[in-house]
């Protein structure tokens, strides 16, 4: 009943400021025009490009981003509308139809970022004198930094135009795979995001039944899910390979603009604190939960001391909103459009992709946020995530189009900078010494989540694709893998039973994006830095930070940390970051 309650008050997003439909005249509309526009774009300027002007160039990129709009528009309501319709297959029919008509129109302007990379520096400086390109000067960094793995047109264009029949049929067959799945407990059958709820269940025996059903479903699936991640890692080694990324992260840390020694600076760091950190942690927990060893399904226990009191959504809501508004009005008044506009959909239904993020979708537009709300803390903890991120978004678009898409290190800063205002905001209202305490560990787990367990994904991810350019992995030998960083991350405290060689298989970003799992530590450490200068009482911190925001993609870290006497290159930025941990591990090691 309690659960009937909660999802009766949970919001589910108003997608109409997209489009009225899937089968709407005005999205219609839009495809016909976009691909009268790319034709004519390609007619006017294919081929040309190295003859333009600076007045021309900045005139043809005014059109590009135009009809990048477009489509991006046409793709996020699909998107959208597939993620809460996953076992849906009309919507998915749709989504699969969006795919492939807005790829054969974008393959028309595919020239256009190529050509630009063929022209010569000099040539580039000149034709940033003219104001209107001037405008796009971060764009054109950024897409001239691709210029040493660029391909031929021809290439190019294949690459492009066969995407859809290649690693996103894949993904998409990951996708309605996870979401068809059910698993039994009892007499019931339940979904991922019901199942894995459970993991968080102050019971034990209950803890037991969903890890076991989680393992022994995955294990059906297995060979599936397999096949699935040899499949993307081979065609990602086929495509670094001509490409001649160095390593297997090279592709993604040059998406993220952020230097492969950084990123090797990040996890060295982590690795190294794995002792300090969760083995630590959970050594302490097995202890204040009275046991020796602890059981896999324990991770995200409940600890003794916590009453497991649902959090209604519209007191989630307060929390969020309350911490943002403390710290800055704007955040507040931005958030609270998501809720007052219905651009958030947070019940947990049948079909509906279980995890959560925050989609920008248009500049011209808004962001949206999809959740799984079960009334948890951690679920609290999810909202102020999401909804850092939609700030971000909504900031970040007076960039425009093509300039206000930020690096996923950077955009998951803001997104964990909203986790830590609510935190600090929660605990510092909470006057009993045993639900602060409770709080505390809590926000531990969820950065050891956010750092440990992110860090040792990327090492999982790393060490399948180094193999795999040996050869296929079989189904046990990903397993393996999989078990050996588990229990090089997480300790001695833990317990693991046979099925848990099969818990590799269901996290998506392993399949959506190779590597983008280091991200979140990177905006965890990065966070816990840059709070840190906020504590101490930065001058004009707040102006700065919303600055920060608002530059979207237009600046790189450095540029954006250096107002604030941070330098991500610097070791020892890290490790401030993770000293913050280890000190709320100290301070609860004092009170066990």
């Amino acid at each position: 009943m309690a659960e009937q309650a909660l999802a009766q008050d949970l919001p589910e997003w108003n997608l109409t400021d997209l489009y009225p439909s899937y089968d709407s005249p005005e999205l219609i509309n839009d495809l016909e025009k976009a691909d009268v526009a790319a034709s004519s774009f390609s007619a006017d300027y294919e081929g040309k490009v190295v003859d333009l002007d600076g007045a021309a160039l900045g005139a043809a990129i005014v059109r590009y981003e135009d009809l990048s709009e477009t489509l991006t528009k046409v793709m996020s309501f699909a998107q959208l509308l597939f993620s809460t319709n996953m076992a849906d297959p009309e919507i998915a029919g749709f989504y699969q139809n969006m795919q492939e008509q807005v790829t054969d129109i974008s393959t028309k302007t595919l020239f256009f970022t190529l050509e630009i990379n063929r022209l010569e520096n000099e040539a580039i400086d000149n034709l940033l004198k003219e104001p209107t390109v001037n405008k796009y000067s971060s764009w054109l960094r950024d897409v001239r930094s691709y210029r040493d793995h660029q391909l031929s047109d021809e290439l190019e264009k294949m690459l492009h135009e066969k995407h859809v029949t290649g690693s996103s049929a894949w993904v998409r067959l990951f996708e309605e795979t996870m979401t068809a799945l059910r698993f039994p407990v009892d007499d019931k059958e339940l979904t991922s995001s019901e199942i894995f709820d459970m993991l968080s269940n102050k019971d034990g025996e209950t803890r037991k039944k969903a890890a076991k059903s989680i393992g022994e479903v995955l294990g059906e699936n297995i060979r599936t899910f397999s096949l699935i991640t040899n499949t993307l890692a081979k065609d990602k080694e086929i495509e670094d390979k001509w490409r001649k990324f160095e390593r297997p992260v090279s592709s993604r840390n040059l998406s993220n603009f952020v230097e492969d020694e950084v990123v090797d600076a990040l996890v060295s760091s982590v690795t190294e604190s794995f002792e300090d950190l969760s083995h630590r942690y959970y050594k302490l927990k097995a202890k204040w939960m009275g046991m020796e060893v602890m059981d896999y399904w324990d991770r995200n226990a409940p600890l003794p001391e916590d009453d497991d009191t649902e959090i209604p959504w519209n007191e989630a809501k307060e929390r969020v909103l309350n911490a943002y508004g403390a710290f800055e009005p704007k955040m507040a008044e931005i958030a609270q459009q998501f809720f007052d506009k219905n651009w958030i959909d947070a019940a947990p239904t049948a079909g509906k992709n279980p995890g959560a993020f925050a989609h920008p979708t248009t500049p011209s537009a808004h962001p949206y946020v999809l959740l799984n709300y079960h009334g948890k803390t951690r679920d609290v903890m999810t909202l102020a995530h999401e909804l850092g991120h939609g700030v971000h978004q909504v900031l970040a678009g007076v960039q425009g189009q093509l300039q206000s898409d930020t690096p996923l290190t950077l955009a998951e800063t803001a997104s964990v900078f909203g986790e830590m205002l609510t935190f600090r905001s929660m605990i510092n209202a909470e006057t009993d010494p045993g639900r602060r305490r409770v709080m505390l560990a809590g926000k531990v787990e969820d950065m050891l989540n956010t750092v440990v367990r992110q860090i040792a994904f990327f090492e999982f991810e790393r060490r399948v694709h180094d193999e795999r350019r040996k050869g296929e992995l079989s189904p046990d030998r990903l397993g393996e893998i999989w078990m050996g960083i588990q229990i090089e991350s997480l300790g001695p405290a833990f317990r693991y039973d046979e099925e848990y060689q099969y818990y590799w298989s269901y996290i998506p970003h392993f399949i959506h994006s190779p590597f983008y799992v280091y991200a979140y530590a990177f905006g965890d450490c990065l966070v816990n830095s840059l709070y840190g200068v906020f504590a101490d009482g930065h001058p004009g911190f707040e102006q700065k930070y919303m600055e920060m925001l608002k530059a979207g993609g237009t600046l790189r870290h450095k540029e954006l940390l250096a107002p604030f006497g941070l330098d991500a290159s610097d070791p020892a930025f890290w490790k401030k970051g993770l000293n913050v941990i280890s000190g709320f591990i100290d301070e609860l090691s004092e009170t066990i």
